[in-house]
């Protein structure tokens, strides 16, 4: 079986998100107010289908931000 090298290059490694964020940490703590925060907007908003929103909002949003940010320039 042929092994795969090019795990730390795969656009949505893990490796590639915690390097992103330990180089941006203002982002860092940023994202981090937001996945703490969303669940609870949701929840403030449309009750527990609210919620489940938000965690599915705030946790997409933390796997797309180092893309946002690359497409926006930062």
């Amino acid at each position: 079986m042929a092994q795969r090298s090019h795990s730390s290059t795969a656009p949505f490694s893990t490796e590639r998100r915690r390097a992103f964020y330990e180089a941006h940490p203002s982002i860092a703590l940023f994202m981090l107010l937001v996945v703490l925060a969303a669940p609870f907007a949701g929840l403030y908003v449309a009750g527990l289908l609210g919620v489940v929103v938000g965690v599915l909002a705030s946790a997409t949003a933390y796997v797309l931000m180092p893309f946002v940010w690359k497409w926006v320039g930062g």
